[in-house]
């Protein structure tokens, strides 16, 4: 190993610390900064004032995403041809991700997955390949939208952003290419085995890639539009489309659980004004309410259920084991 090397493997992880601790701080203060003139009273009294049907059709568009995501294992399994039924593959993407949208990557992508998928007889490097599709899945479709929209639509950048449209617009192409780079890989490449950070990754056919970006697609659009419905309409859908994306990225590069408080401060930094801050914030809020906290609430009694059916076959198992075992016993 190289000097150059040994030296950028020690700064590297200082500054990514560094790096994620100043976004950090910049998200708190503009939180403080904001929350000290936003009128809560108001707030909620905007979100009492919400047509019924405005959430009903937000709840729907919640759940359809959760559904859409839901099958992102399903491409997992078809890769693997693990022998889970797809009905247990879909319950535990769900809970995986309702607890992974509220606690984190690591409780609820990784951890989560582990546990359920384990008790169900799947094997540690089967689940990692299931789980690393599932996330390539997941962000293909937001290279693909994210590219488009920062192109095609970009959302003008607070000055102390240091990010102007041209940047933005430069940033959605390189996005927009990286996805369709990983498309023409998966129809040409001869190699089809690569090693990353030590595990092997065999690149899916075409068509099992065009199944990816077209789910990861619909689930992020389905995002974005729960968002649109909850502003009323009064931004154009590609720049809440686009703003939700920032704000997603935001939320992960925070490491804060649920991107609690980014999200916000992101809505109200691109979109304050036209929209007043009391607006967005009731937005937000109503948005985490129908696509973080209920699905988390039905996760929970998911989790709940698929553990204690996961217990009353051990039990099963165990007493099995236990008969057959006094059967065998020699007698006196």
């Amino acid at each position: 190993m190289s000097i150059q090397s040994v030296t950028a493997h020690r700064w590297w992880p200082w500054a990514r610390r560094i790096g994620v601790a100043g976004f950090l701080a910049f998200v708190v203060f503009m939180l403080v900064h904001e929350a000290r003139a936003i009128d809560w009273r108001e707030v909620f009294a905007t979100m009492r004032d919400y047509p019924l049907r405005v959430v009903a059709l937000a709840a729907l568009l919640a759940w359809t995403s959760h559904l859409i995501y839901s099958t992102f294992d399903l491409v997992g399994r078809h890769y693997t041809a693990h022998p889970l039924r797809p009905g247990s593959v879909m319950a535990i993407t769900f809970v995986s991700y309702a607890f992974n949208l509220n606690l984190g990557t690591v409780v609820g992508a990784l951890a989560m997955r582990v546990r359920l998928y384990t008790r169900l007889g799947l094997e540690a490097p089967v689940i990692a390949r299931v789980v690393g599709l599932s996330m390539l899945t997941n962000w293909l479709g937001y290279c693909l939208l994210a590219g488009l929209a920062f192109l095609f639509w970009p959302v003008p950048m607070p000055s102390d952003w240091h990010m102007g449209t041209v940047a933005l617009r430069v940033l959605g192409g390189v996005l927009v290419l990286a996805s369709l780079a990983y498309m023409v890989l998966c129809a040409v490449s001869k190699r089809r085995e690569f090693h990353v950070l030590g595990h092997e990754i065999d690149l899916p056919v075409l068509r099992l890639a065009c199944v990816q970006l077209a789910i990861s697609c619909a689930n992020w659009s389905v995002m974005g539009a729960t968002m649109y419905v909850l502003l009323l309409g009064q931004v154009a859908y590609p720049v809440a489309l686009g703003v939700l994306l920032i704000g997603a990225i935001s939320g992960l590069m925070s490491r804060v659980p649920a991107g609690l408080g980014v999200l916000e401060a992101v809505f109200i930094a691109l979109l304050s004004p036209p929209l007043s801050s009391t607006t967005l914030i009731a937005a937000v809020l109503t948005y985490r309410a129908v696509y973080y906290w209920a699905p988390l609430a039905a996760a929970t009694v998911v989790y709940l259920a698929m553990e204690a059916h996961a217990k009353k076959l051990a039990a099963r198992a165990s007493a099995d084991g236990s008969t057959s075992g006094r059967q065998l016993q020699p007698s006196c």
